[in-house]
This record gives C-alpha cells, sequence and structure tokens, in this order.
C-alpha cells in the first residue's frame, strides 16, 4: 500500500528541512515542487505551500488554482490575522505562521495523513470574501488584541476557545466570525445557551437519544453534536453545564466520539467547540460546580472581550452601525449622533454593555413618530438608581434637510 504523500510547493527558502522532518515523522511521501512546476495537483494527503517571507506571492498562486488533490496548508512567517484571512479567502484550508504554530501544522499534517489513509481526504473548503472579523465593530486597542488573537485559533479547525467577557459584549458575534474566517466556513454554526435548558435535558439536546431512551419517545433524534457535523458548536454560559454533562463532554473533546442516550455505539464526530461564559469559572471550580480538567481543555485559548466602557470611540461606531440596522428593520430614515451625543454616549458606562446600547437606541429612534418631530419623550431602560440609567431623554435636533441628528435633552 503507498504512502500518502505530502506535496510542498516551496515558493521560497525558508524554514529549511522541516517539511522532511515532519514527512518522515508521519511515515509519509515528500515531494517538493517549484510554483513554476506545478501544472495539476494529485491526489494527496495535503498540499503545503511554503511561503514564508513571500505571503503576497502565495495569494496570487492560490488564486489561479483549482480545487486541490487534497487540503492546502498555507505556512508563512506573517503571524497577522489579516494575511491569515486571505490565504484561507484564496482556498487555503488553514494558514501557520511559523515558528510559532509549528506544533500545530504538524497535528494539521498528522490529521489530514491520517484521514488520508483512513478515506481519501477531504473536500476542499469553499472560498470565504472578506475578512468576517469587521463584523466586530471598533478599532480600539483593546478590541483589536482580542480580534488579533482569535485569529490565530480560527485558522485552525480543531482549535478550542473560550470566549470570556459581560453580558452583552457580544461573545456569540465574535464566535461566528472565528468560525466563518477558517476552514469551517460554510458548514454549521449552532449555537446552545446552556442555561436555557432543563438540566435533565442537556444532554438529549447536545448527544440525543435513541426511540425508546424514555417514556413516550416513539423516534430518535439527533443531538447539537450531530447537527454541528463539520462546523462549530458554540456553548454560550458553559458555566451553567450540570456537571455529569460536563464530563461527558469532556469526553467529547478528547476522543471526538458521541454517544446517543439509550445508545450502545458512540459515533464519530467531527466538530469544533467554542464556549463562553460571562461568569468566573474560577470561582465555580473552588466551589465545585465546573470540573477543573474540562476548563484547562476549553480554554486552549483564552479570548476575553472588553466591556463597553473602556473601548473609547468604539461606543460611536457601534452605535452607527445599529442605528442603521434598526433605522432599517423600522423603515425609517437613518439619523445622525449630533456632538452632544455623542458625548453623552462616550460618558455613560453602559453596565449591559451592547446590548443594552441597542435597547436604548431603539427605544429614541421609536419614539420619533415622523420626520417632522424636532423631539422625543424621555425613555428609560431601567427604574433603578440614576447611575444604571443609559444616557436618555433623546432630542432631535430640527433641521430643514431630510438629515436628522440625535441630540440629548437639555438638563442631561
Amino acid at each position: 500500500m503507498a504512502k500518502p504523500l505530502i506535496v510542498v510547493v516551496r515558493m521560497s527558502a525558508s524554514f529549511g528541512d522541516v517539511w522532511r522532518e515532519l514527512a518522515d515523522a508521519l511515515n509519509a511521501d515528500l515531494h517538493v515542487m517549484a510554483p513554476g512546476d506545478v501544472r495539476e495537483v494529485p491526489r494527496t494527503a495535503a498540499v503545503v505551500v511554503a511561503a514564508g517571507g513571500v505571503e503576497r506571492e502565495a495569494l496570487e498562486w492560490l488564486s489561479g488554482r483549482g480545487p486541490p488533490g487534497g487540503p492546502v496548508l498555507a505556512v508563512g512567517a506573517d503571524p497577522g490575522r489579516r494575511i491569515a484571512a486571505q490565504v484561507v479567502g484564496r482556498g487555503a484550508s488553514d494558514y501557520f505562521a511559523l515558528p510559532e504554530d509549528v506544533e500545530l501544522l504538524r497535528n494539521a499534517l498528522a490529521t489530514a495523513v491520517a484521514r488520508d489513509r483512513e478515506n481519501g481526504g477531504r473536500a476542499p473548503v469553499p472560498r470565504l470574501g472578506g475578512d468576517p472579523f469587521e463584523r466586530v465593530a471598533g478599532t480600539s486597542p483593546a478590541l483589536q488584541a482580542v480580534l488579533d488573537r482569535a485569529a490565530r485559533v480560527a485558522r485552525h479547525a480543531h482549535g478550542t476557545a473560550l470566549i470570556i467577557g459581560e453580558a452583552g459584549t457580544g461573545k456569540e458575534l465574535l464566535a461566528r466570525a472565528i468560525h466563518d474566517s477558517g476552514p469551517r466556513f460554510g458548514t454549521p454554526f449552532v449555537p446552545l445557551n446552556c442555561s436555557a435548558l432543563a438540566p435533565l435535558l442537556v444532554e438529549s439536546e447536545l448527544f440525543g437519544h435513541e426511540r425508546g431512551a424514555f417514556a413516550d419517545t416513539p423516534s430518535a433524534k439527533p443531538g447539537l453534536f450531530e447537527v454541528a457535523a463539520g462546523g462549530t458548536l458554540f456553548l454560550d454560559e458553559i458555566g451553567s453545564l450540570p456537571v455529569d454533562v460536563q464530563c461527558k463532554l469532556l469526553r467529547v473533546l478528547d476522543d471526538r466520539e458521541i454517544r446517543r442516550m439509550g445508545a450502545v455505539k458512540p459515533r464519530r464526530v467531527d466538530v469544533r467547540v467554542i464556549a463562553a461564559t460571562n461568569e468566573s469559572l474560577d470561582d465555580a471550580i473552588r466551589q465545585g460546580a465546573f470540573r477543573r480538567d474540562l476548563y484547562f481543555r476549553l480554554s486552549v485559548i483564552t479570548l476575553e472581550l472588553p466591556p463597553l466602557r473602556v473601548r473609547g470611540d468604539d461606543v460611536l461606531v457601534i452605535a452607527g452601525r445599529l442605528l442603521a440596522s434598526l433605522a432599517a428593520v423600522h423603515g425609517l430614515p437613518v439619523p445622525a449622533l449630533g456632538p452632544d451625543a455623542q458625548r453623552v454616549l462616550k460618558e455613560y458606562s453602559w453596565p449591559g454593555n451592547i446590548r443594552e446600547l441597542k435597547n436604548a437606541l431603539e427605544r429614541a429612534l421609536l419614539r420619533v413618530r415622523s420626520p417632522s418631530r424636532s423631539s422625543c419623550q424621555p425613555c428609560r431602560t431601567s427604574r433603578g438608581p440614576p447611575a444604571s440609567r443609559p444616557p436618555a431623554p433623546w432630542t432631535l435636533s430640527p433641521r430643514r434637510r431630510p438629515e436628522r441628528r440625535w441630540m440629548p435633552a437639555a438638563g442631561m
């Protein structure tokens, strides 16, 4: 039986003899080619595009290729998230920046070689358009640091991540961006709020059940791991997961197998797991409510989304996007934020973060019943003490031109 074949398209002299060492360690054949010598890449375990220092040339080469005979693993020296997104967008399955990602590259090649031995590989991933991380609005250094880190895990198909942050900071939006930026783009993204289900239903929801597993269950039901096959399962509020289900989730992450309730045989699953929480898992571990080993398994990469109050002008960028989308939903003209409104938005602490900002803007927008009105009634989102209230009421600055400008009411 022939060995799996790894083809290296060598675009620069970087990385030396690492390819031979990797191939030998995996008991695979190696074929090194120059870009100009490539006419038609045969079916392979993996195609490695070695472009250390010439990543832009790799983009051009990938753009001119048809579907490869195996997964394409692009390797460069630039760790930036934009080059990673561009490379994947041109058809690569994954991107690795050496030397930092050498172990991740080794694991990816091992997976590709094992898959080739078992079933001949997998189909190439659809190409991406644009950078999904741009959906996460904002340019503050605090946010950009998180996005750069998220991009590093996004390009690895099996990289787990734990997103932490206060309620309303956009954890699911970030998880979707990770999913859409990497090789699992075009596959299912399945979210589950773990706190929204009764403890007795969580196991069935995640792993499914066979016919007769419970009373009054006339048919089998696949769980969300099966629904998310090939894609990403996003587990929000992971701290609410019952301890007995945490143990089974850990087994799935380690063995990549699930067992339906009432089933005898396990089922193989290929799913990336991204978890999120707005609580302190360290406290939950000390209280015995969360397994320490599961925490370590989930937090291979930890992403901490900053609250809105520390993101400076990001609140204005987000408010602009929200106003545009809300106006479209309600069929209203898009208002502009006046200088005073911008000042108030930046000074308020937004304890409910983006969710509270959206609610306040929607209330203010709906107060304007017609374009001719120059003011709206006070809108509050809380009956709590003044410190917890949003910076409403709002008024509209009367203008003759169609554009409307949002202003805070006098006395705010």
